[in-house]
């Protein structure tokens, strides 16, 4: 019978899937975790407990779905925006922004089954976004309590095809701010021979030099409008027409990003595969030049020629500007290394056939991070020198399972440990700690406290912003069911680092607020929790959990500093052992681990066992240790006998279910092997 002592180094390898549970002969195998719940892989290897999340506020209407959307102006003013059900309301420096004592807000179009549809891009003070059901808006700050939203006033264009028919347009005025009635021979070539309808209402039409916007609509063939540039014809009618590519009738754009000092737009609904640029460095004029010579800086439009109409899904600029559609990937360039697109040498390439989900991309490093059509895989495409082209494998494919029900909504935080945050369908936040250099690319779910039906809470979205400090902030919104009712609140994860050398520093509860002050046994303020049992950090020590009544708890003794939330699992199981046998693999051999050594750094509290019914609470304070006062957190090895049976399996579970940090370094288990 062979003793041995095993090694698990890292947790790089992040939750496998569960039909890899016999891949042992894989790399990664070792670096994996078979459960890894409410722990953050970094990429040194080590698994961190997240941390718990701050309660800032509860949406407007809790009855409706509510989306989070990051808005920086600047690296020192950043701000969080919540998009509801025709509204948006703000917040910075961890708070909700107030206009005379109430949450301030402003009205949108948006309603909400539009939310996670709306894609968006930013340039300093102003926010472009769009949907295919709405013209595009711009989002606007002048100041905390001072923000606007309205509609982008294009000029000149952009517009379809020009008229090809013998329709000819007879305007009464052509002069700039004249209010002018176009007459046009025939509906032949107006919205497919249909005429015009009140959906064109708001629309460009060019006529020869210059365009009007329609104000009404007479009748099918005559339209009211009024002249926005010149019309410059020398007769009365003229076949030189065409109608604006944005409106009611065409749909609007579904995505939108800055590219070559150029506002790109994409994919309306009768033009799901074309792509609208700018003027170089005039955002609002899509200018083409139809009627001159066409410069380098003109607007440009581009449609996708491919065997199938896909619709474009998103744009991204990386090294270049990468387009995503329902059936493939697509790079737009100048035709060369270094050379600007223009509209004479704009070269669109296929580079894989994929096909992407009506989900935003994200931009990481050099690569693009993307999901399938389904919703299932996320793939990385990324400029490859041997192939001289992009590749986009499968980032999911070690584990399959971590985004069962799809994935809804993504967030990149770069700093400080680079994890992508995702939304999945049933409402689990599930991270990606993704360092492709160093070759880590880890996969980590997270539950958040309290529940939701009986169920687990659900996370709705998700959303960063950089912060003065070091860490980029995760913001989330999470429904729970608090006093029998249904609840959306406003949350976001506390930094990682902590203070060391001082315990009630420690921010490990979720929907979490804290007390300051003299020392008292009452804590109030706690009505976002009604009728929940809390946990509770009393003056940096665990102190017994208590239930939340009109909006207060009492503690058992007198503290200073408290910290209440909702209390979380940290979990981590690791794959089956594969050591210990003198003529081959231990898989499938009768085995026992006898004791492990975890080693930690800044940590407290901590269970290790062979189960989750078997569970050895390793101790870290003395007799010394008065037991209202927290301690210090350990860093370096603990050593615990181990409660396990002879079996075939050996899994090692580590748990911490207390308010405090833990980090796990590695495990060192010994075990014995029945040859």
């Amino acid at each position: 019978m062979a003793r041995v002592a095993a090694q698990l180094t890292n947790f790089t390898g992040g939750e496998f899937s569960p039909r890899l549970d016999g891949r042992n002969d894989l790399a990664k195998y070792t670096s994996a975790c078979k459960t890894l719940e409410n722990f953050v892989i970094y990429p040194h290897g080590s698994a961190a407990r997240r941390s718990g999340t701050q309660f800032v506020s509860e949406v407007k209407d809790s009855s409706k779905s509510t989306r989070l959307i990051p808005f920086e102006f600047s690296t020192t003013q950043t701000y969080m925006l919540e998009f509801g059900d025709q509204y948006i309301r703000f917040y910075k420096d961890n708070g909700q922004i107030l206009s005379g004592g109430s949450a301030y807000e402003i009205s949108t179009p948006y309603l909400e089954a539009e939310l996670f549809e709306l894609k968006y891009a930013q340039s300093a003070d102003v926010m472009y976004i769009c949907h295919p059901n709405h013209a595009v808006r711009k989002l606007s700050r002048t100041g905390h309590t001072s923000w606007t939203l309205t509609e982008v006033e294009f000029t000149n264009g952009p517009f379809l095809d020009h008229n090809i028919t013998t329709t000819t347009a007879n305007p009464s005025h052509k002069d700039v701010g004249q209010t002018t009635t176009v007459t046009f021979s025939s509906t032949t070539g107006i919205n497919g021979g249909a005429g015009f309808t009140s959906d064109d209402i708001g629309r460009l039409v060019h006529i020869k030099d210059g365009h009007f916007e329609i104000t009404s609509i007479t009748s099918t063939t005559v339209v009211v409008g009024t002249v926005i540039v010149g019309l410059g014809i020398s007769s009365t009618a003229t076949e030189d027409f065409a109608l604006g590519a944005f409106s009611d009738t065409t749909g609007y754009p579904t995505c939108v990003t800055f590219f070559e000092q150029r506002l790109v737009f994409a994919g309306t609904k009768s033009q799901p595969q074309t792509i609208f640029f700018s003027k170089s460095g005039d955002y609002e004029n899509m200018d083409d030049g139809y009627h001159a010579t066409v410069a380098d800086d003109d607007a440009i439009v581009y449609t996708i020629a491919s065997n199938q109409v896909n619709a474009i899904r998103f744009m991204t600029a990386t090294r270049t500007l990468i387009i995503g559609t329902a059936g493939g990937e697509f790079t737009v360039s100048g035709g060369g290394t270094d050379i600007a697109i223009t509209p004479t040498n704009i070269l669109i390439k296929k580079q894989s056939n994929h096909g992407a989900a009506n989900v935003d991309a994200i931009a990481a490093g050099n690569a693009t991070l993307f999901l399938q059509r389904a919703k299932r895989k996320l793939r990385e495409l990324a400029y490859n020198f041997d192939v001289d082209g992009y590749l986009a494998p499968d980032m999911t494919i070690l584990a399959e399972h971590i985004s069962e029900g799809g994935i809804t909504q993504m967030a990149y935080q770069q700093e400080p440990n680079s994890i992508l945050w995702c939304v999945r369908g049933d409402g689990q936040l599930i991270g990606f700690t993704y360092q492709r250099d160093q070759q880590v690319t880890a996969w980590h779910r997270h539950v958040f406290g309290g529940s939701f039906n009986s169920g687990q809470a659900v996370c709705e979205s998700v959303a960063v912003i950089p912060t003065d400090d070091s860490e980029y902030q995760v913001w989330v919104i999470i429904k729970r069911t608090i006093d029998g009712s249904t609840v959306r609140y406003v949350e976001y994860l506390n930094n990682f680092d902590f203070d060391e050398t001082d315990d009630t520093s420690f921010n490990f509860l979720d929907s979490q607020l804290e007390y300051d002050g003299s020392a008292t046994t009452s804590i109030s303020g706690l009505d976002h929790l009604e009728g929940e049992e809390v946990a509770v950090l009393a003056d940096g020590a665990t102190h017994p959990n208590k239930t939340v009544s009109s909006g207060s708890i009492t503690l058992d003794r007198s503290s200073q500093k408290v910290k209440v939330g909702l209390p979380y699992t940290s979990l981590l199981q690791t794959m089956r052992l594969d050591a210990g046998s003198q003529d081959g693999t231990s898989q499938g051999r009768t085995k026992r681990i006898f004791d492990v050594t975890i080693r930690m750094y800044e940590s407290i509290g901590v269970e290790v066992g062979p189960d989750l019914n078997n569970m050895e609470r390793i101790p870290f304070r003395s007799s010394a240790d008065e037991m209202d006062q927290g301690i210090s957190v350990f860093t370096g090895d603990k050593e615990v006998e181990f409660r396990g049976n002879y079996e075939t399996d050996g899994f090692v579970f580590v748990r911490q279910t207390q308010p405090l940090p833990l980090t796990i370094l590695s495990l060192y288990p010994k075990l014995q092997t029945n040859d």
